[in-house]
């Protein structure tokens, strides 16, 4: 039997050859780099560019409106600096205000003081946390629920009637109306849940549609005397909620700050345990990546369509809960939600429609409705401008491809050439 024959050589100057020498020649990338690159590359680095880019432009609009720097621009070509200096003053005093008013009051007299606007932004975040909850939990599901307005409307009435209306001792009187304005939001989402899965009405339209059935319903409800209207009120509103279903204060009466915020963080271990642990969260997920696989593989797309409005409201429903019942003890009127139903959604894509995403945004979102109040009354900045700043949020976290082009990330799953030890076509010769 003959030898077999060897395989002739590849040519050293052959691209195959130069191929084989540079991957043998490569060094390793640094696992910091690697690590580094993986963060700014994936979505959170989109959401971490989007504020950063809202900001840069709110600090434009904040040079912009400020008397100081119009007056020194009126001079630039013969003394620049003044214009310079004066810009970079209205930016930090603007800026430093909103930390004031959202973090630490560093001008305070005492801890007590200078901790009370993290508990007022925080107060803020507790409503947002549970609406973003709601519908990060449509978003991953593949359902686009923007009826947060509607549901923590329906929430409040249910949870307000039991509040005022009832004699129970706490926490009993608490507890009832919460899992009672929780069901309110639950069937509210339900309903346009219930009219895809029949009909395929698409839920954006229905959500919408049940916002304004749920604010005129609220309007009817207050404007008839014996309903929700208190007795001898001026204005629309309903009665002081009893003491025994309230949500009491966690750091004392001082603070704004109450147990509904305690009640949003356990809403986000649930949330976290039902989208990633359960086989109820797979189903939801596994429907929002395919429907089509998903009916193949044996999933009811339809009963999951309900199920994920259920508990989507049910979530914006504890947002209700907590703006009745802790923030709102005085009465409430049509505008309960304080536009917090729409925030929600910017919560949601900021926060990739991850919890502990959720969490962030909503609490950074509830430091920009405290801070705002202190920028303009001690700056005269307007506060509108924190409002453009949430809006740009949102529009840059629509365009990803804008974001990476400015701020220069990498594209998800981009690596980048690795620097050779030494020329190819040497080791290969």
């Amino acid at each position: 039997m003959s030898a077999p024959e060897d395989r002739p050589a590849v040519p050293a100057e052959s691209p195959a050859a130069e191929d084989v020498a540079r991957k043998r020649t490569e060094e390793p990338e640094n696992r910091w780099s690697v690590a580094f690159r993986e963060i700014v590359g994936g979505s959170w680095g989109v959401s971490v560019g989007a504020v950063i880019l809202a900001i840069i432009a709110g600090s434009i609009m904040i040079v912009a409106t400020d008397e100081g720097v119009r007056a020194a621009s009126g001079y630039f070509f013969g003394r620049p600096g003044d214009l310079l200096a004066a810009a970079g003053g209205a930016i930090s005093d603007a800026y430093s205000a909103l930390f004031r008013g959202a973090v630490w009051d560093y001008r305070a007299d005492s801890f007590a003081e200078s901790i009370r606007p993290l508990m007022v932004s925080l107060n803020y975040a507790t409503p947002l946390i549970g609406s973003g909850l709601g519908l990060a939990v449509g978003f991953r599901a593949g359902l686009f629920n923007i009826g947060g307005q509607g549901q923590m409307i329906f929430a409040a009435i249910g949870a307000g009637w039991i509040g005022f209306a009832l004699q129970l001792p706490w926490p009993l009187h608490m507890l009832l109306a919460m899992v009672v304005g929780i069901l309110a939001g639950a069937l509210w989402a339900g309903i346009a849940g219930l009219l895809k899965a029949l009909t395929g009405a698409h839920e954006v339209i229905t959500t919408i549609m049940l916002n304004h059935t749920a604010y005129y319903l609220l309007f009817f409800l207050l404007a008839t005397p014996g309903l929700l209207q208190a007795p001898g009120s001026a204005n629309p509103k309903t009665p002081a909620m009893l003491e025994s279903a309230q949500m009491p204060k966690l750091l004392g009466s001082g603070y704004h700050l109450h147990l509904g915020f305690l009640f949003a963080l356990a809403a986000v271990v649930f949330t976290w345990w039902l989208m990633e642990r359960s086989k109820l969260g797979l189903t939801f997920r596994a429907v929002g990546e395919n429907p089509h696989a998903a009916r193949v593989a044996g999933i009811d797309v339809s009963r999951t369509t309900v199920w994920v409005m259920v508990v989507s409201g049910a979530l914006v429903g504890l947002a209700g809960v907590t703006q009745v019942l802790g923030t709102s003890v005085t009465g409430f009127s049509t505008d309960v939600d304080a536009g917090m139903g729409f925030d929600a959604i910017t919560v949601a894509l900021l926060g990739r429609s991850s919890p502990l995403g959720v969490l962030a945004a909503a609490i950074l979102f509830g430091g920009f409705r405290a801070g705002g109040a202190t920028m303009q009354a001690a700056e005269g900045i307007p506060i509108e401008i924190v409002t453009v700043i949430q809006s740009l949020i949102v529009l840059f976290i629509a365009a990803p491809p804008l974001v990476r082009a400015i701020l220069r990330l990498p594209k998800p799953g981009q690596t980048p050439r690795r620097k050779a030890a030494q020329p190819a076509k040497e080791v290969a010769a």
